[in-house]
């Protein structure tokens, strides 16, 4: 009996569907109703097209003055060596030769990007100097021991001499440790000068 009347309700609930179907029948040369369509059927604009919604008549604007991309640093500085001693006066590495992390990845960026020319303990005998470059100048140096860090964070960023810049290639943060390592290669020689003949 149980089982007659669920099989009476199955075909009841199948007749209804059925009928449902039939009455309500879907034209698909329109669209469904749309609950909440948001943005779906906007109208998009060409970057270049006219656009009458703007003063200017473009659709695309120009950024609010002072606008910094998402990223980027501005760097005011020419790539000049005057500009370079400049931010070695004004700008100061963020981080500290107490920071093991920033010692660390500034080791990984020096290998990848420095090595090759200033060689692995920066005396400027790095493998392309084999290959025909010029050989870089030595990172041991007086002179360079006595750059700023803002002075080598300029070089690196805008380049010098035969040196190409590596904004693009290093964000300003391994720059940073980049100058780090450097630091830690000078040590023994600044250790050396500051002790003196004995």
């Amino acid at each position: 009996m149980r089982a007659r009347s669920l099989n009476l309700l199955f075909l009841t609930c199948i007749a209804i569907l059925g009928t449902l179907n039939w009455i309500i029948r879907r034209d698909f040369s329109r669209p469904n109703l749309e609950f909440l369509p948001e943005m779906v059927r906007s109208v998009p604009y060409d970057s270049f097209a006219a656009n009458r919604n703007f003063p200017d008549g473009k659709t695309l604007q120009q950024p609010v003055p002072g606008t910094i991309p998402r990223g980027f640093l501005p760097l005011h500085y020419e790539a000049t060596p005057q500009d370079a001693e400049r931010a070695g006066e004004e700008l100061r590495n963020p981080y500290s030769m107490e920071d093991k992390e920033a010692l660390e990845r500034g080791g990984l960026v020096y290998t990848n990007f420095c090595l090759p020319c200033h060689g692995p303990a920066g005396r400027g005998n790095g493998p392309v100097i084999f290959r025909g470059f010029p050989a870089p100048p030595s990172l041991l140096s007086n002179r360079a021991i006595g750059m700023k860090d803002g002075q080598i964070f300029h070089i690196i960023t805008y380049g010098q001499r035969n040196m190409p810049p590596h904004a693009t290639q290093i964000s300003p943060e391994d720059r940073w440790k980049a100058i780090l390592h450097i630091r830690t290669l000078q040590t023994p020689k600044l250790s050396a000068q500051s002790s003196g003949p004995t």
